[in-house]
């Protein structure tokens, strides 16, 4: 079976997708491959120039009322300039249209751009670098920029919509945001093979090399370095939904955790200001802009313009970067050290007394909480010590009821004790006895 090029992506890779969208993520990498003109995106010559007349087809650059609308719709990937319909939206190509928009701005050809959402998530690789990248030029040049999840905004469509200026992330009625996590997952065929009567066998220098492969069990301490990896990257999640939204991490972590919400449960708990449909929020938007000038934008699309800092933008970025890393470390060290004490509350429990191997294990080898390991250490039996049977082992019965060869140089009585230590027959007579043949007492 040929193997679907853009789902490869994310084969053993962490991802920002909402796990109950799988079917719906699946499909739209499957759609996106079998698109007619797929092939075509390769030839498109970007280097010079990143908007060809060429290209338009899978780098739209669409602007109504003077709002630039830029979709981020389908599995959202890395290292895919192009939009390609309602199934795969790059990175690069929010960013490059995200950058020419704001070039229109300086110019007055664009009032502000609106980032219309339909997503179930994408890549953990590039997102959040063009996130910060897209908050630094708007920070830098002042365009409005809005946010519609027009249908939804999940994991890496969120981290998109946080863009968005305060206030301005809009739901529609039946639609949803959230999904703030990561996820990855590994699948073993081992017990398959066994049963196929198959033996796969990795020779590396190490280990750790072939950690993760399918053909064996993940380890405890595989999916220990795993799980520190997908925390990492959680706390820079964490990070810019706190510093977009203006909410507690804590809020964050204990509280939305990685569920996704209604539009009235997004409204309410802060992670999106308003409900309506695509058209009532856009009407909302340019009454925003209203609000902002007087004055109306055109609706000509001009040449990319540089009106833009581009040391401005890179020392905001790295500021934002530096901050979200120092947020993951934080999040990392704190995690280690929750984990270290659930550990001792496991193995220093009363209930481990008699069942140290037991409460070890439940504490280094899973991530099962206080409560349950101790419930369950309450529910088996302690350990029976072994008892040695000093009265009559087999060695010492065969020590008692056996008749012991005499070894000594002098066992006939011919020498003396200490003539045989003198001239050395109590030592080769010992080793006669053990049965080697060629040594001999001297007399």
């Amino acid at each position: 079976m040929k193997t679907n090029p853009l789902m490869a992506r994310f084969a053993g890779q962490e991802a920002l997708v909402e796990p109950s969208q799988t079917a719906r993520f699946e499909s739209c990498l499957a759609e996106a491959i079998a698109h007619p003109r797929y092939g075509e995106m390769a030839s498109i010559d970007g280097s010079a120039d990143f908007w060809t007349e060429e290209g338009s087809w899978c780098r739209p650059y669409i602007v109504q009322n003077g709002i630039l609308q830029i979709p981020v719709k389908g599995v959202l990937l890395n290292n895919f300039p192009y939009a390609l319909g309602d199934w795969a939206t790059g990175y690069e190509y929010i960013w490059e249209a995200f950058k020419r928009g704001c070039g229109d701005y300086v110019t007055g050809a664009v009032r502000g751009i609106a980032l219309v959402e339909d997503t179930p998530g994408g890549m953990v690789a590039g997102c959040f670098d063009t996130v910060d990248k897209m908050i630094a030029l708007r920070d830098q040049v002042g365009v409005p920029v809005a946010a519609f999840a027009h249908e939804s905004a999940y994991s890496a469509g969120y981290a998109m919509a946080l863009v968005a200026d305060p206030g301005q992330i809009y739901v529609s009625r039946t639609g949803g945001v959230g999904s703030i996590g990561v996820v990855t997952s590994h699948m073993s065929v081992a017990g398959a093979m066994e049963k196929a009567g198959l033996v796969f066998t990795y020779i590396s220098s190490d280990p750790s090399k072939v950690e993760g492969n399918p053909y064996q069990d993940l380890s405890p301490a595989a999916k220990a370095r795993i799980q520190v990896r997908i925390d990492e990257l959680y706390g820079i999640f964490v990070a810019a939904v706190a510093r977009s939204r203006g909410l507690g991490e804590s809020v964050i972590r204990e509280d939305l955790k990685a569920y996704c919400y209604t539009a009235t449960q997004a409204v309410s708990n802060g992670l999106a200001d308003k409900i309506g449909s695509l058209e009532d929020a856009t009407s909302a938007f340019a009454g925003f802009l209203d609000d902002l000038s007087d004055t109306q934008g055109e609706e000509a699309m001009t040449t990319p313009v540089t009106a833009v800092d581009q040391a401005a933008i890179d020392t905001a970025v790295a500021t934002a970067i530096a901050a979200e890393r120092a947020a993951a470390a934080d999040a990392a060290a704190t995690a280690v050290a929750a984990d270290r004490e659930r550990q001792k509350a496991i193995t220093g429990h009363a209930e481990a007394e008699g069942r140290g191997a037991l409460a070890s294990h439940f504490a280094l080898n899973t991530s099962m909480s206080v409560e349950d390991a101790v419930a369950s250490l309450k529910a088996a039996p302690k350990e029976s010590a072994a008892t040695p049977n000093t009265t009559n082992t087999g060695f010492t019965a065969a020590m008692d009821n056996t008749p012991n060869p005499e070894v000594g140089a002098n066992k006939d009585g011919d020498t003396t004790v200490d003539e045989a230590r003198a001239n050395g027959d109590d030592v080769l007579a010992l080793i006669g006895n053990t049965g080697l043949r060629g040594f001999k007492t001297k007399n």
